[in-house]
This record gives C-alpha cells, sequence and structure tokens, in this order.
C-alpha cells in the first residue's frame, strides 16, 4: 500500500510540473506576442492589443479543452477516435471547397465561414497521433505482418498527407508525415520497414518540393541567401539580422525595432526573432530550458506508461510539440529552409494554440493515469497490476 501512495505522489508531482512548464510557456508567449504584435494591428487594425486579445480567447478556450483532456478517460476517448478521424479527414477535404475553404498566402489551409476561420490541419496534429497510438497498440502483437500490422495504419497517414499536401500546405504535411515515422518506429515496426519507408518518402518529398515555384525559391535563398535578398530571401535574411542584433541581454521586452516593420508576419511564424532581439542570449536559454523542462515531463510520462498505448500518445504527442518548435527556431535563424509552421505556445492563431493545448491535455492524461484504458486490456497486463497492488 505504501508502494501505492509514493507511484501516486510521483505522478502528481510530474502532472504538477509539467502543467507548470505548459503555465510558463503560454505566459511567455503571450506577453511575446503582445510586444511583437502591437504595432503592426495598430497600423492595419486600428488597434493595438488586436491580435493579444484575440489570443487571449483563443487561450481561455484552449485552457478549458487542456483541463477536459488531461481528465477524460482515456478508454472513452479511444472510443471516440474513429468521430474524430472522419471529421478531422471532412474538414480537411473542406478547405478544397469554393467558397468554404479560403486562400491565403497561396494555400487552401482554411475554413472560412463568415468571421469564423479554423485551420482543420493543426487538428491532424493531435487526432493522428491519437489514431496511430490507438491501433498500433491494438496490433502490437502483429507488427510482423505488413498486411495486416502495417498497412492500416500507414494508409490513414497517406491520406492526411495527401489532403494537407493538396492544400498547398507542403511543410505541415511533411511535418506530420515525419512525426508519425517517429511513432512507427517508438511502436516497435521492424528495421526494414522504416528504412523502406524513409527510401521511399525522401526522393518522393524532394520531387515534390519541384513542383512549386515558391518551393524552389525558398530552397534557393535557403543555399544561397544572397540569390534575392529583396525577395525569397528577405524574411530569413532580417529575422537573422534582428537575431544578431540582440546581444547577450537583449534590447529589453518592448523595445525591439525589427518588429515595426522589417520583418513580415512577425506576429506569427517569425515571431522567435522579436523575441531574442529584446531577450537575447538569456532569453533563447530561457526559451529552450522550458521546451527542455517540456520534453522531459513528457517523455517521463511516456516511460511510465503501464500500456502501449499510453506510451506511444505521450511520446507522439511530445515529439510533435517539440520538434515544431525546434524546426520554426532552425527556420527563423536559417539553419533550414522557410516553412510555414508556428512557434508552439507563441505564435498568433487560435488553431494552433488550442491544438497545442489540447495535446498538452492528453500528455498531462497519460502522466496522471499511466495510460491505462479499461475495456482493451491487451495493452496492459490486467493480473501484474492487481498483484502489485496487493503487495
Amino acid at each position: 500500500m505504501y508502494h501505492f501512495d509514493v507511484e501516486k505522489a510521483q505522478k502528481q508531482n510530474t502532472v504538477h510540473l509539467f502543467c507548470i512548464s505548459v503555465i510558463l510557456l503560454m505566459g511567455l508567449g503571450l506577453v511575446t506576442l503582445y510586444s511583437a504584435s502591437y504595432s503592426f494591428a495598430a497600423r492595419f487594425f486600428m488597434h493595438g492589443n488586436y491580435f493579444i486579445i484575440r489570443q487571449l480567447i483563443f487561450g481561455g478556450a484552449g485552457i478549458v479543452l487542456f483541463i477536459i483532456f488531461s481528465r477524460i478517460s482515456l478508454s472513452f476517448l479511444r472510443k471516440c477516435i474513429l468521430p474524430l478521424f472522419c471529421i478531422a479527414a471532412a474538414l480537411c477535404a473542406l478547405t478544397l471547397v469554393p467558397d468554404i475553404g479560403r486562400e491565403r498566402y497561396g494555400a487552401s489551409r482554411w475554413i472560412e465561414i463568415g468571421s469564423f476561420s479554423y485551420q482543420p490541419s493543426e487538428m491532424v496534429k493531435f487526432v493522428l497521433p491519437l489514431y496511430l497510438a490507438h491501433l498500433l497498440d491494438k496490433k502490437s502483437d502483429n507488427l510482423d505482418n505488413f498486411n495486416s500490422g502495417i498497412l492500416p495504419p500507414v494508409l490513414v497517414t497517406g491520406l492526411f498527407f495527401a489532403l494537407i499536401y493538396m492544400q498547398n500546405n507542403f511543410s505541415t504535411a511533411v511535418f506530420i508525415m515525419f512525426n508519425a515515422i517517429i511513432i512507427f518506429f517508438l511502436a516497435g515496426m521492424r528495421y526494414r520497414y522504416f528504412f523502406a519507408a524513409v527510401a521511399m518518402i525522401a526522393p518522393i518529398s524532394a520531387l515534390l518540393v519541384f513542383t512549386k515555384e515558391h518551393r524552389v525559391r525558398r530552397l534557393v535563398s535557403f543555399l544561397r541567401p544572397d540569390w534575392d535578398p529583396l525577395g525569397a530571401g528577405f524574411q530569413v535574411q532580417a529575422s537573422r539580422e534582428a537575431i544578431i542584433s540582440s546581444g547577450f541581454w537583449g534590447k529589453g521586452i518592448g523595445e525591439g525595432t525589427r518588429k515595426v516593420a522589417s520583418i513580415p508576419e512577425i506576429h506569427s511564424d517569425f515571431i522567435f526573432s522579436a523575441y531574442v532581439e529584446e531577450t537575447g542570449f538569456i532569453g533563447i536559454l530561457l526559451i529552450f530550458a522550458l521546451f527542455v523542462i517540456f520534453a522531459i515531463l513528457g517523455y517521463k510520462a511516456a516511460l511510465d506508461s503501464k500500456t502501449v498505448f499510453g506510451r506511444l500518445l505521450a511520446a507522439g504527442l511530445t515529439t510533435m510539440i517539440v520538434s515544431q518548435a525546434l524546426l520554426n527556431t532552425a527556420v527563423v535563424s536559417g539553419a533550414l529552409p522557410a516553412t510555414g509552421i508556428p512557434l508552439p505556445f507563441f505564435s498568433a492563431g487560435g488553431s494552433s494554440l488550442i491544438t497545442t493545448l489540447i495535446c498538452s491535455g492528453l500528455i498531462a492524461n497519460v502522466a496522471r493515469t499511466g495510460g491505462v484504458t479499461r475495456g482493451y486490456e491487451s495493452s496492459y497486463k490486467v493480473m501484474e497490476m492487481e498483484a502489485d497492488y496487493e503487495r
């Protein structure tokens, strides 16, 4: 009984620390967004608080969803996976329907009805890991059989990749595919399947890069930054200059100058450059420390999970959020070609913030429950759990 109490206390500590890391990241993100977006919002929307008010509204809704998904029964959630899958696929398809899908910056990523807009690809970021964790848990003893064990989840992943790619959202499609491969790998997919998938996806992705002119221009600008400094390379180059000018301590919160007009979309995908300009190298250490703590606690929840489902879900969602942060910061600093991937907790956008908080809620749920799902006894050893409890 004493062992049970200690284990319960450890779970609670993990959950509490994880929630604190989420709160700190979200709070820092709101402060950064307010500073980065005020001038732009005042100039184009006649209201300097335009973006921060919207972010606070979405943040409030996201916190409610965080609480719900951190407390919801995982058994019930697994029963809802098929409806969630169908809704996510249908919403992604709706972006391609005229008068419903809204095209911005050459991509049809949004559904817009009246004043309401939503980016369905963000929903896929938690629905697909949830679906893969569920399916690979059920098929954990059958992963040697390609047709019945590997092919079904591969087809589902391919479906979402195709739907998002048709929105002209190549970067998000590749990002989702990458995280799906990580989940397959963690599930114990045989190396021959893993290497075959990488060998097939890599040349296809390289080929798809050359199907759109803007992708080629971004790639060439990355390889040769001086090729088009006022065109395709302007945004990244301006971002790098803002980061370099920050120094060790930064210019101070609210004192950055590059956010005024130098960097397009600085309140969105390039908000990291505004943050670094004002907080400097110390700020970089702080944000990376918070994401490292987030990652450690998320992976701890996965390792402590008593089920395959919980382990894959927590690890998959943690990898998704952390890799998204690493990808965004790498792009903004010029280490990778430009993409449309936002910085979790920081970038303006209700769809991204709500999705990040839902994913965080699910990680907290696994940390709290150990990933146990009644009715899916194949995913954990009930007799061993009962024996541990009796001891």
